[in-house]
């Protein structure tokens, strides 16, 4: 055991470092975290309406919240909130990740952004045209299309327009487009900014003025960089966008993968692995959890406010973020809870049962800071394997659930602070049977922690160097 952990240390320890400290993934991490305010507005109205809407229809038949006086219009309301976070939440996105790329290099933040955006909705088609044949349409009928701007005759109908942007363009679907062409865009500003290509006005010049004007020369020249690459791109690949071709080359594929059972146990088993070491492993794995199967979840809620969980099952994603927080970090990562508890009931160390009593509060709450560090777990060899095993075990458990449609995927973005069993049953759109997995999930992992619990016993407890440990990596953590 000793053997392994020095040579995490050696090995590992100093890769996490680089990747915790790596500024375009905390910039990243931080455009993602800075899209909060709107996504989880966003999903407290598609939760408000599974409860009002999708949710008594299961138990009374003949229920239609569309049709009962002020649910029908708390529905109506939530519809409008949904509008304007979750329908465009890769739009929201992509003016976070320039903002905070352009913050990384102490440049103008609102203009990164702005870039960003203007950047990456220039590649969004602006027009639609289709048609249908074999129609046999009446004279008043043909008169009132050919009025509305379309053509038509008694056998078909040619529709065409112009000056709209398709909204599923502007949802998660516009994540990976906006994490590329943003990307580009907004370090092709910032380069020029640094390297001071702006114009300058005089110091009477008000700041926000003088600030605007120096952005202008970086911006147009990042903005005209995508616009050649966008018709470069429109001579190679006629029939469809960059956002499309990404999608159907990229994004699918990789949100494919991130479906094996694999790719799920991998993610979860490098999260404990920085926590191991007092490196807030969702932080450093951001750009995975939140990028992948981050998107997979917003297309999870999407699907969901459009079809409730059938479409969910029939197009959505099994195992998105929110299915961590469901099956395998009910307490924090790690699914910590589990462990105080199995320190109240079988613990006999004073220094234990003491962190563990300070624990079970903000534990409730997923928030494990106070048992991660106070224990502590980190750097704890006696805790390596339950720390590394149980979310392993947790994972497992819930993905075949889901997968054997034992329980309904994640369909709700839920604030991850919301106590366990409530979590997964909000979560997967108010499913009675997702707290019984997450149950299931921590019979099994409380299993897991009892023996090292009780090996814990006979040890006598080195309060020096505990707190020296709890000092040092509390202050490495803060740095990541």
């Amino acid at each position: 055991m000793q053997f392994l952990i020095a040579w995490l240390e050696k090995y590992f320890l100093p890769l996490a470092g680089k990747i915790g400290g790596q500024k375009h993934l905390i910039a990243l991490r931080d455009a993602f975290i800075g899209t909060l305010p709107a996504t989880m507005a966003g999903s407290v109205a598609v939760m408000l309406n599974a409860l009002l809407r999708d949710l008594p229809p299961q138990f009374f038949d003949g229920y239609d919240g569309n049709s009962i006086p002020v649910i029908r219009e708390i529905i109506a309301v939530n519809g409008y909130v949904w509008n304007g976070t979750l329908a465009i939440a890769g739009l929201i996105f992509v003016f976070s990740w320039g903002y905070n790329i352009a913050k990384a290099y102490g440049v103008n933040e609102l203009s990164g952004g702005i870039v960003s955006t203007a950047a990456s909705i220039a590649g969004i088609t602006f027009s639609f045209s289709g048609g249908i044949t074999g129609l046999n349409l009446d004279a008043a009928t043909v008169e009132a299309i050919n009025a509305a701007g379309w053509s038509a005759t008694t056998e078909g109908i040619t529709a065409a327009g112009w000056g709209w942007l398709p909204l599923n363009n502007l949802d998660a679907n516009f994540f990976f487009t906006a994490m590329i062409i943003g990307f580009i865009a907004t370090m092709i500003y910032v380069k020029l900014m640094l390297k001071d290509i702006t114009i300058k006005l005089p110091d009477s010049v008000p700041p926000a003025i003088s600030k605007a004007f120096a952005s202008i020369i970086p911006a147009t020249v990042a903005l005209y960089v995508v616009a050649i690459f966008y018709f470069v791109f429109s001579k190679i690949v006629p029939d469809m966008t960059f956002l499309q071709w990404l999608q159907k080359t990229v994004a699918q594929p990789l949100l494919g993968l991130s479906q094996g059972f694999g790719a799920v146990v991998l993610v979860a088993l490098f999260v404990q692995l920085f926590w191991f070491f007092g490196i807030h492993g969702p932080n450093v794995l951001a750009p995975i959890l939140e990028g992948v199967f981050g998107v997979a979840q917003l297309e999870n809620v999407n699907l969901f406010q459009q079809g409730g969980v059938d479409l969910v099952l029939s197009e959505g994603y099994m195992w998105v973020r929110g299915s961590f927080d469901a099956y395998a970090w009910y307490g924090g990562s790690g699914g910590t809870i589990v462990l105080i508890i199995a320190l109240l009931l079988f613990s006999k160390r004073k220094d234990y049962r003491t962190v563990a009593n300070l624990s079970v509060g903000p534990g409730i709450f997923n928030i494990n800071e106070p048992i991660m560090f106070g224990l502590p777990i980190v750097l704890n060899p006696l805790m390596f394997i339950p720390f590394l095993l149980t979310p392993v075990v947790s994972v497992s458990i819930g993905y075949f659930a889901t997968l054997w449609g034992l329980v309904n995927p994640v369909s709700q973005q839920v604030v991850w602070v919301t106590p366990p069993f409530l979590l997964s049953f909000l979560a997967t759109g108010a499913d009675w049977r997702a707290p019984i997995v997450t149950l299931v999930a921590m019979l099994v992992s409380f299993a897991i922690w009892i023996p090292f619990v009780i090996a814990a016993n006979k040890m006598a407890p080195d309060a020096g160097q505990d707190d020296k440990i709890v000092t040092d990596l509390g202050h490495d953590n803060k740095s990541v």
